[in-house]
């Protein structure tokens, strides 16, 4: 039996991500003690039935005390203040991460609080469902999806290296870039869709020539994947809009400028414009599917991957 990578992991917060990971750790053996933590007495509660880790506490500093790995997957508005309170207790040497999916505001509040000699790594996995809660996680999440890290400089290479592994035998692939650079790729290619899918959802809600009935009844016609997105968790794309700000405003305004282009077209009958677009927009879908980031299968390949065995 190999040993595992880390003696303990920390698990601090045990949403969708949290849950993923702590099952899918325990499947590849990756820690030889998991302690999760989290604020809530009922969802801790909760994690211990469905047997997530090893040992429960509303007390973070205990969760990380001795840890070698830290994984903090909270909201992005609540980086800072956790990174505060497990400060004293992270001992050094130990590897200190997160999930959030913006990064420079998540360095900035967390990073003034780490103490010398700890890694502190920050990562993003781009994994996720509309789900949350412990109930949400399964342990195939990360399956050749990626994982961003966005090192800070003088980040220790081994350190850098053992976390990547990690993530690795989680099913995820590696890729890093500058928190820059990173926000605003997520701003088109994550956030920006959230946005626009609250937005519809919510301007159908306020129709008052549609009926609510009519529209849950007729959904299957495009709506109905729109209110998969804005489902999604409402104070963590909160925290998204408010802790990457300048990104999604400039993505907003080239959308906005995009869609008055595209409003013209309609408004004059111009079919070829309206077919360009079309066509080059098709090409994406099918560019996606051949990166292996979905399969090509009905309702965007959601009935074959949805509710995956649970491990």
């Amino acid at each position: 039996m190999t040993s595992p990578m880390f003696e303990k992991i920390a698990l601090v917060g045990i949403g969708l991500i949290g849950s993923s990971l702590a099952r899918v750790i325990r499947r590849e053996g990756l820690a030889g003690h998991v302690a999760i933590s989290t604020r809530s007495e009922a969802t801790l509660k909760r994690a211990e039935t469905l047997g997530l880790g090893d040992s429960y506490t509303t007390d973070a500093r205990e969760a990380v005390r001795d840890a070698d790995l830290v994984i903090v997957s909270v909201p992005v508005g609540s980086s800072g203040t956790v990174a505060e309170e497990i400060a004293p207790a992270l001992k050094k040497g130990a590897i200190l991460t997160d999930v959030g999916s913006t990064k420079a505001s998540v360095i900035a509040q967390m990073q003034p609080h780490v103490p010398e000699g700890v890694h502190f790594i920050p990562g993003h996995p781009l994994a996720g469902t509309e789900k949350s809660g412990p109930d949400a996680g399964f342990a195939e999440l990360f399956a050749n999806r990626w994982c961003i890290f966005t090192p800070l400089p003088g980040t220790d290479p081994d350190a850098l290296e053992r976390l990547s592994e990690f993530w690795r035998r989680c099913g995820a692939n590696i890729d890093t870039m500058d928190p820059q650079h990173h926000d605003m790729t997520l701003a088109i290619v994550s956030h920006l869709p959230h946005i626009i899918a609250y937005n519809i959802v919510g301007t159908a809600d306020d129709l008052e020539s549609v009926t609510k009935t009519e529209v849950i009844k007729y959904s299957a016609s495009g709506f109905r994947d729109f209110t998969r997105l804005a489902a999604s968790d409402p104070t963590m794309w909160r925290d998204v809009c408010l802790h990457n700000k300048d990104a999604i405003l400039e993505m907003l305004a080239r959308f906005s400028e995009d869609l008055a282009f595209l409003q013209r077209a309609i408004r004059w009958g111009d079919g070829d414009k309206l077919f360009d677009l079309f066509t080059r927009t098709r090409a994406v879908r099918r560019s996606i599917i051949e990166a292996g980031q979905d399969i090509d299968a009905p309702d965007f390949g959601r009935q074959a991957v949805e509710h995956p065995a649970k491990g």
